[in-house]
């Protein structure tokens, strides 16, 4: 596993500077930085640079996690726009179009990223960064051709003032000034007054400085332009100033200005030693650097060029919708073979239904009609039939009566077994005896007929059908007069 090192890089047209922060970066634990720059080089392009960079990486052995751009002043512009919306989601939804209303400018070809300097009822006062597309894409994929992806590209004022916050804590009783100007750039950052919270964000300002400018008298000038155009909720009553070059009279300054003016050792106050820094041209571009490798720190800034133009696909990124683009599969997978299954099921249980309606229709003629009732007994309803013909009998008739129904038994138990008999109803009275049944064919139903005439009871008179696959029966017999 990569170790958790962060890669901060301040990147111009022609040099970039390079720190490299362990885990601790907020205590300044700086594992190595330097600078490098195309300008001897025989082609001058962003994808040479990069090359530089990595090599300049890999000949320091440093290993990062993530990496953080901080674009040079020179190739972006800084604007105040404002938005009527206070929320940063509908902020941003609109950004591009107050921006292009503000610039009366066509934005297509543009990146942009901003910051909420202030929010009341009225709306927001934005901080708007714009950059050509064309050279945020050429810095990405020359870097991402030597596996350095970005997370975050962001102007260098930013990230110096990020620098500042982190590492600078000045008495409170102070409303400071910070200034920094390096060999080409100068900054202003106009920290945010704790008492509005994050309603209020820091202000800041860059400008071109001249090789052959007085400083002094250049820092003056500048000083007095930046202060009526940073609305601030106190009067700023002190200057700090880092000067790469140590020229600037902080007592002229001063004496002009009619505030304190001082130089400050930022460096020191990172806790970073002198003999870190020998490998980079400029201690200003080592802040800036050291700024975007404290990006990590605020990830919920949005002053990320990349949120608009070529939106950040790294490893995490990219492993997270890899895990849910499986996850989205094996869900469609699992629904595909339960509905194949589920198919399969009912087709099975259609052509069974269909072949079961075949059969019954086919093999009807042959199959044994209904069986009798589970709690049948024809003994039984024999017995209480002869109770109730006893009951409701005269006494002359019982003797006759009970004989014949006797006889009867003794023929249905002589031939019920052989001929499967089922009886519907039997009916005695004095004048006759009347059977109403069925058995599985006629010869079963003749083998019943001669077992009744065998009892001798008189006269049979009978009706034979066949009816449900049985054959049915009704027997009337006479006795013999």
């Amino acid at each position: 596993m990569e170790p958790q090192n962060y890669l901060g890089i301040y990147l111009s047209k022609d040099t970039a500077t390079v720190v490299c922060l362990g885990s601790q970066g907020r205590d300044g634990n700086v594992l190595g930085c330097f600078s490098v720059s195309v300008e001897e080089q025989e082609e001058q392009n962003q994808q040479v640079l990069a090359n530089l960079i990595a090599r300049g990486c890999a000949e320091r052995e440093l290993k990062f996690s993530e990496v953080a751009v901080a674009l040079d002043c020179a190739m972006f512009m800084q604007h105040n726009v404002h938005s009527e919306f206070s929320e940063p989601k509908q902020i941003a939804a609109t950004i591009r179009f107050d921006t292009e209303e503000a610039l009366a400018a066509d934005v297509t070809d543009v990146a942009i990223a901003f910051e909420i300097t202030s929010s009341d009822q009225a709306g927001s006062s934005l901080t708007v960064f714009t950059a050509q597309r064309k050279i945020l894409s050429d810095v990405l994929l020359s870097l991402q051709q030597y596996n350095i992806d970005p997370v975050t590209i962001e102007p260098d004022v930013n990230c110096l003032s990020r620098f500042i916050r982190q590492n600078i804590s000045l008495p409170e009783d102070l409303r400071p000034f910070f200034c920094a100007l390096s060999l080409r750039n100068g900054y202003f950052v106009v920290p945010a007054d704790e008492k509005q919270g994050a309603q209020k964000a820091s202000a800041v300002r860059t400008f071109l400085v001249g090789p052959t400018q007085t400083r002094t008298e250049l820092l003056a000038r500048e000083v007095s332009v930046t202060i009526a155009l940073v609305e601030t909720g106190e009067a700023i009553n002190c200057l700090k100033v880092f000067d790469s070059t140590g020229s600037v009279n902080y007592q002229q300054l001063g004496e002009k200005l009619g505030i304190e003016a001082s130089g400050i050792d930022w460096l020191q106050s990172a806790g970073t030693e002198p003999a870190a820094l020998a490998d980079c041209a400029d201690p200003v571009d080592f802040a800036i650097a050291y700024g975007a490798a404290l990006a990590h720190l605020e990830k919920a800034q949005s002053i990320n060029f990349r949120n608009d133009f070529m939106p950040y696909q790294g490893k995490k990124l990219r492993l997270q919708k890899a895990l849910k683009l499986a996850a989205i599969s094996v869900t469609i997978l699992a629904l595909a073979v339960g509905v194949y299954f589920q198919s399969q099921l009912l087709k099975t249980n259609k052509d069974r239904s269909e072949r079961r309606k075949r059969l019954e229709a086919d093999y009807s003629a042959v199959m044994f009609g209904k069986p009798p009732p589970a709690k049948s007994n024809p003994v039984k309803k024999l017995a209480a039939e002869l109770r109730r013909i006893k009951k409701e009998s005269g006494p002359g008739d019982k003797e006759s009566v009970s004989a014949r129904l006797t006889l009867v038994l003794e023929a249905f138990n002589k031939c019920a077994v052989q001929t499967k008999l089922n009886i519907d109803s039997v009916t005695i009275t004095s004048k006759s005896i009347r059977i109403v049944g069925d058995t599985p064919s006629l010869a079963n139903t003749l083998k019943l007929r001669k077992a009744l005439v065998e009892t001798k009871l008189g006269n049979l008179q009978e009706n034979l059908q066949p009816k449900g696959g049985r054959h049915s029966f009704s027997i009337t017999i006479s006795p013999k007069k």
